[in-house]
This record gives structure tokens, sequence and C-alpha cells, in this order.
């Protein structure tokens, strides 16, 4: 039996603004104005929805686990009105200063940690990002990896891959 199929997306320049440098504070995380419907469409198309990103100011000292979960809230929160809910949100806290490491995008740990807790089945899912490194970690872990431009409206992208996965 295969699992069901995930949309996974990258966080900054996905589904909030890329705005050019961490993004850790309430007052500055926005939301990009279509996600919440391109999220009730994958969901409602079967898809499982898990964002994926890296949070490397962790690394560097700037903010802690407690601000990025912070964050995720008012994520969860803001989605949760237009009915949504997130299956996982998986993050990497390491900067490449402080070495390799197997959870940072492009590496694949972190999609293939939802894969397995969620059933997922890779071969029907699709990884949206904003960078090269998103879709490499998405193919690395055998799901199709979708690159579009920082802040660009989601909907459509969405739409046009799930007809094709």
């Amino acid at each position: 039996m295969s699992g069901r199929p995930c949309l996974f997306l990258d966080r900054d320049g996905v589904i909030n603004r890329e705005r050019g440098e961490h993004t850790w504070r309430p007052a500055d995380f926005e939301v990009l104005p279509d996600v919440a419907d391109a999220l009730v469409h994958a969901r409602d198309a079967g898809f499982a929805l898990v964002v994926i990103t890296n949070q490397s100011g962790i690394g560097l000292g700037l903010y802690g686990h407690e601000e990025v979960q912070a964050l995720h809230e008012v994520l969860a929160r803001e989605l949760a009105t237009a009915g949504v809910r997130l299956d996982g949100i998986y993050y990497c806290p390491h900067h490449p200063s402080g070495g390799r490491c197997l959870c940072r995008k492009p590496g694949s740990l972190l999609l293939e940690r939802a894969i397995a807790r969620h059933g997922i089945d890779p071969a029907r899912s699709i990884m949206i990002g904003d960078r090269e490194r998103d879709v490499q970690a998405a193919e690395a872990a055998g799901v199709r990896g979708v690159i579009v431009e920082s802040n660009a409206a989601l909907m459509n992208t969405v739409k046009r891959e799930l007809r094709t996965a």
C-alpha cells in the first residue's frame, strides 16, 4: 500500500514574505495573500501539507527555538481561520558555518522524517520552494521539486502541479 501524496512547502518566500533577512518576529511575519486558498485546494485534493524550512538564525544566535515555535503558532492560527491545518513543520536550526548537517536543505533528512512520520508517498509528492536547494532536497528524497519566484502567488503553481502529480 502506498502512502498519501504531500505538498511540501518552503517557508520564507513561499508561505510568508521573504524580506531579505531572518524572519522570527511576529511583527515581521506576513503570510502571502493566496497561500491559505492554495493550501485548501491541495488539502481538498488529498494532499498532506508539510513545511520544510532552514532557520539558520538559530545557529547564528539571532533567535531561539522558542521564537521559531511562536512564529509557527502564529502561522497555524492564521491558516486555521481559513480551515487549514498543517500536518507538520520541520526546520533545521543549523548555520552552514557550523559544518555540514543532514537536515539543512539541500540535505533531505527533514523531508525523509516527514515521509516516514506521515506515511507519505514521495513519488506522488511535490516540494515548492524558491531556491535551488529546495529542489535538490526534494529530489534527494524522491519528491518532485518545483521552484517558484520568491513572494509569488502560490495558487496557480499549486493547481498546475497537482494536475500533473
